[in-house]
């Protein structure tokens, strides 16, 4: 499946970026959010971000124009969601909310759209239980900053099916990024592997290895 209309939920950091990468590769995408003041702040973001882009040459200001004219906005979910192919469920890391949503999200979606979580941390396979189709529910954890970072991981929960996983992998590399299938463990690779990491520069720290500005200078 070809994917041309995709709704974010969450205009924060991470939801904006999602935004700004998929209108510039071409896709209708509807931001939606609990107000209109963080509808508006999102906007601005991707709008200055763009033109950053366009100062150093990256797009020109047509490509930036007409990226910013796909992008729609909206306070209510049911409206947002009414016609996407793929919701990127971006909102703060919370069980109870992501329980919420996506139970929402089922409600009213088209029943053939992948619901997809760019959650860092929380189970899939729990998130897709709060669904009636599992199958289609997914993770896409982009990287922070979302319009520079090239990795997504692509998390598969038990229930999601080949079909679903080869339209994320798929849309990922057509949105410029570099998507990794991965498995429904904690941490999934990108915080198991980061965390002890971390855990390791702080023991460094505590020992007297180095000062702070050494580790992080040869951990960069």
């Amino acid at each position: 499946m070809s994917v041309e209309r995709i709704t974010v939920l969450g205009g924060g950091t991470m939801g904006n970026g999602i935004v700004h990468v998929s209108a510039q590769a071409g896709r209708k995408v509807t931001l939606v959010d609990m107000s209109q003041d963080f509808l508006d702040r999102a906007l601005a973001t991707i709008g200055k971000n763009m033109d950053r882009q366009v100062k150093k040459e990256k797009i020109t200001e047509d490509e930036k124009n007409a990226a910013l004219g796909l992008i729609t906005t909206t306070t209510s979910l049911e409206e947002g969601v009414a016609e996407t192919q793929l919701v990127v469920e971006a909102v703060p890391e919370k069980m109870e909310l992501k329980e919420s949503i996506f139970t929402a999200l089922d409600e009213h979606a088209p029943a053939d759209a992948i619901l997809a979580s760019n959650t860092s941390s929380i189970s899939i396979t729990e998130i897709a239980a709060f669904t009636g189709r599992p199958e289609k529910v997914i993770g896409m954890h982009f990287m922070n900053p979302v319009p520079m970072m090239k990795l997504v991981e692509v998390i598969r929960g038990l229930a999601t099916d080949d079909a679903t996983t080869q339209t994320v992998m798929t849309l990922s590399e057509e949105l410029g990024k570099t998507p990794v299938e991965v498995n429904d463990f904690p941490g999934f690779v990108s915080n198991r592997v980061l965390m002890p990491m971390i855990n390791e520069a702080v023991f460094a720290l505590m020992e007297g290895v180095a000062e702070i500005e050494a580790i992080d200078t040869v951990m960069k």
